[in-house]
């Protein structure tokens, strides 16, 4: 009976593999299974186990599909038979605290680069959105996880069960290699040993600002990062613009964190659109998830070894 379940959950999982994307686009999802439910197990299973696939929406598509078949590279195991042995739930209950809800928000961001200049912080727009963030996903599938909720202090609420980073964990991991592989679109990290320590989606540059090929290193990290912004690196910015300095924020240019590196005008760094990373193509800049780059800066120090490849 065992082995039957498995073969049967097996198949399972490959036909929900198979078809995401056109799943996807039909706003569909698997008989008798809630949409937001369809690939929650797998998307939080691999990031938890360090591969991450991007923001979790509970369906997903090219970055989750990359994701698990670099686990399953590095562990020996497939997926259908990691969700088997599995002890962690996909989701845990969330009670909202008062200090949440006493988060400060930045309601509405324009769009001009000038006008956000004006504002003192670039914070989340909601509280939904904050704690979707926290916790990995998108805010729809946060919203259909809970949808009579109204996100209130004392309120609790299902999420997916992933490892939260704090922002403030810095532990620098000596001999470590950072290689952004810019056809796949790609972050790895590895140890000494070649062990991977961190797999996850990024944007990596674009026709106009293509990823610098080469060996860099690390120079900053920069958590709660301000941005410099200097129109004349920007292909497409507005003429009127001058330079200026936008503050810091989750919903700034470069996110949560920027970490520098020997290439002059490059970083790694966080992005208010995680929805959009690994889809869509920036100025030349490495993006991850806010919460990938927190991991990221967790990991990394001056002089750690950055490779950008083909």
């Amino acid at each position: 009976m065992r082995l039957s379940c498995r073969l049967i959950f097996t198949g399972l999982v490959a036909v929900l593999l198979s078809g995401l994307d056109s799943q996807a686009q039909r706003g569909g999802a698997a008989p008798n299974r809630h949409p937001a439910q369809d690939m929650l197990p797998a998307q939080v299973l691999v990031d938890r186990a360090g591969y991450s696939p991007g923001e979790i929406d509970g369906r997903g598509g090219r970055n989750t599909r990359a994701a698990i078949m670099a686990f399953e590279r590095a562990t020996s195991t497939t997926i259908a038979e990691a969700l088997a042995a599995a002890t962690d739930p996909a989701t845990t209950t969330y009670t909202i605290t008062a200090e949440d809800a006493a988060a400060p928000l930045t309601p509405v961001i324009p769009e001009d680069m000038m006008e956000k200049a004006k504002l003192k912080r670039l914070d989340y727009t909601s509280l939904l959105e904050m704690l979707a963030e926290r916790f990995h996903a998108s805010p729809n599938l946060v919203k259909r996880l809970n949808p009579a909720a109204a996100f209130a202090a004392g309120e609790q609420i299902q999420v997916p069960n992933v490892n939260v980073v704090a922002s403030t964990e810095a532990k620098p991991i000596p001999g470590i290699v950072v290689r952004v592989g810019k056809q796949a679109s790609v972050l790895t990290v590895t140890d000494a040993a070649g062990k991977v320590l961190m797999h996850a989606p990024v944007t990596s540059g674009s026709q106009h600002d293509p990823l610098p090929i080469g060996s860099w290193t690390v120079t900053a990290v920069a958590r709660n990062p301000t941005f410099n912004y200097n129109p004349d690196l920007f292909w497409d910015a507005d003429p009127a613009h001058a330079k200026a300095k936008l503050p810091p924020g989750p919903n700034g240019p470069v996110g949560m964190v920027w970490i520098d590196i020997s290439k002059p005008h490059y970083g790694i760094h966080g992005t208010p659109e995680p929805a959009t990373v690994g889809h869509t193509t920036s100025h030349g800049c490495v993006r991850l998830t806010n919460w990938d780059a927190l991991r990221l800066a967790a990991m990394v120090g001056k002089g750690t070894k950055v490779e950008f490849v083909e």
